[in-house]
């Protein structure tokens, strides 16, 4: 049979179990299509520890109802499999949350009738949620794992699918294989048994959300003013609910962006981070204390004070400062990734706190540690923060509602000192001396550019970018210091700086991570200025090591 032959019969057999119209009807129209069946059938979606994420559409290469059971149908084999679950009293249950991207309440369903076939209790959020409420619901509802669709700050043509376990954290391996190899068994999916007596929630689940939060250590300043924007995602009302619940006065929201829409209409990629998401939100914060927004599923947060956008370090920094000073205990554990700035380590040595290192991923923060740590904040770079208080962290995920919260009580604070973020910020300067941090970022059409350029720095790694010296390479491919194996590279620089350099786990894309350590002799803003130079001379010296 010919490869396109192949496809085609594939595809056929999928019609035949597909039990969505709409993908149905696009699939007979691609059947004489070669190329387009070959993009659907030739590969599929595989799970790993971020789950399931991809464009939405027919075939194993796409997000879509057959491939969303296929992957209940897996987790519930991994779970059902389980002694200590089947065993217990309970039995073995799942929550089940969504955002409103295109056809998430239909696969939360979905996955709701697979589960509740297969003897699973289920427990599905009354309405689409943000990401942290599902984490937290986790842990609360006493669940032996969590689903969560969505895709994020994805495009509006992807949606995703993100498996939590009994510790309200995001699955690391094996367990993703694990469940992968599950999902790779399941038959057809027209022949699973679909239950229909899973339980809806109601309100119940988002006000233990928002007493939990009501429980940082928020302090009792409030005078402030913000303006917010959930980017046409599922944040806004329990954002809202949040600020109420603690008394802070409520946002004035971006109305362009204040519903949920997935087809997100304002803005070129629903992501904080990209250039010209945060225009409306900036306009709008003009001679307000403070902007925030959260990405769609509301489990980043970005802020911006005083005209311009604070950094994923930055407002790490200040958070962690924050906690620091309203928590107390030698347990007390601070956590970062290897690609965020080494500012959190100074700060956790100050303070006189335990500092841990992680992989890239939050799956990986919130297994920081050990027993005896208390972990009460993790962040990393790309605008995700787990805050807590005496407490511990209270969502074991990244939480953009909470980090809200916490950073208008450090907002409201210094205002009442007289202040601003940006004044705490020269603050950490003079202590820590200044950390600025930037990216290089180079995506490929080539994949081979990736593996040469990551083969040539591990092979001829060099003896100075920019004037410093590095002083040290790390190759984290066998792992490092208590960190599972990577594909990594860590140059440390004389002037305690550092350079990260990895391929991207989710595009095509090598990324590298910058960082300049700069004292403040004159004022912070001279410092600046000069980091800034630092980082461009650094981002060249890093792309001709690299043959870029």
């Amino acid at each position: 049979m010919s490869e396109h032959g192949g496809d085609r019969a594939r595809a056929e057999a999928w019609l035949g179990q597909d039990p969505d119209p709409e993908t149905r009807a696009e699939l007979r129209a691609l059947l004489d299509d070669p190329a387009a069946l070959a993009d659907r059938f030739g590969a599929k979606l595989e799970f790993g520890t971020a789950g399931l994420r991809g464009e939405l559409g027919a075939g194993p290469n796409r997000m879509n109802r057959v491939t969303v059971m296929r992957a209940a149908a897996g987790l519930a084999s991994v779970l059902t499999s389980r002694d200590d679950l089947r065993e217990s009293s309970g039995g073995v249950s799942v929550v089940i949350g969504y955002d409103a991207r295109h056809k998430s309440d239909v696969f939360a369903e979905d996955s709701a009738a697979v589960l509740t076939g297969a003897g699973v209790t289920v427990h599905l959020m009354p309405r689409p949620l943000p990401t942290p409420v599902l984490a937290y619901a986790v842990r609360h509802l006493g669940c032996a794992a969590g689903i969560m669709v969505t895709a994020s700050h994805n495009p509006p043509r992807d949606n995703g699918y993100k498996v939590y376990w009994e510790d309200g954290a995001q699955i690391i391996p094996p367990l993703d294989q694990e469940i992968s190899t599950a999902i790779d068994a399941v038959g057809r999916v027209d022949e699973l048994p679909r239950g229909t007596d899973w339980r809806v929630l109601d309100e119940a689940v988002v006000e233990a959300y928002l007493r939990s939060l009501a429980r940082l250590p928020l302090g009792t300043a409030r005078d402030l003013t913000a303006a917010y924007t959930p980017l046409h995602g599922v944040g806004g009302a329990v954002l809202a609910q949040a600020f109420a619940w603690c008394g802070f006065p409520e946002p004035d929201v971006v109305a362009e962006q204040a519903a949920p829409d997935p087809d997100f209409p304002t803005v070129a990629f629903p992501n904080p981070e990209e250039p010209g998401a945060m225009d409306l939100a900036l306009a709008l914060g003009k001679g307000r204390d403070l902007v925030i927004a959260n990405d769609p599923d509301a489990d980043r947060c970005a802020v911006a004070a005083g005209g311009r956008m604070l950094t994923g370090d930055e407002v790490g920094g200040l958070l962690a400062e924050y906690v620091l000073r309203h928590t107390d205990g030698s347990d007390r554990l601070v956590a970062t990734t290897i690609v965020s700035s080494s500012l959190l380590r100074a700060i956790a040595a100050e303070h006189g706190v335990r500092y841990a290192e992680t992989l890239t991923g939050f799956k990986w923060i919130m297994k920081a540690g050990t027993d005896r740590d208390r972990l009460v904040y993790g962040y990393e770079e790309a605008l995700g923060y787990s805050v807590g208080g005496d407490d511990g962290v209270p969502v074991h995920d990244k939480d953009g509602i909470g980090t809200a919260l916490m950073v208008a009580a450090m907002a409201a604070s210094a205002k009442e000192s007289g202040g601003t973020l940006l004044d705490l910020l020269d603050d950490q300067a003079r202590r820590y001396g200044l950390h600025a941090t930037a990216q290089l970022s180079v995506r490929v059409e080539d994949l081979s550019v990736i593996a040469d350029a990551m083969a040539r720095l591990r092979e001829s790694p060099p003896g100075e970018l920019a004037g410093r010296t590095v002083t040290e390479v790390d190759d984290l491919a066998e792992g490092l210091d208590g960190l599972p194996p990577a594909d990594v590279v860590r140059l440390r620089l004389s002037d305690g700086g550092r350079v990260i350099v990895r391929p991207s786990g989710t595009e095509p894309k090598l990324k590298c991570y910058l960082e300049v350590v700069v004292p403040v002799t004159s004022s912070p803003e001279e410092a600046r200025t000069r980091a800034t130079g630092d980082l461009t001379a650094l981002r060249e010296a890093v792309a001709d090591a690299l043959g870029l």
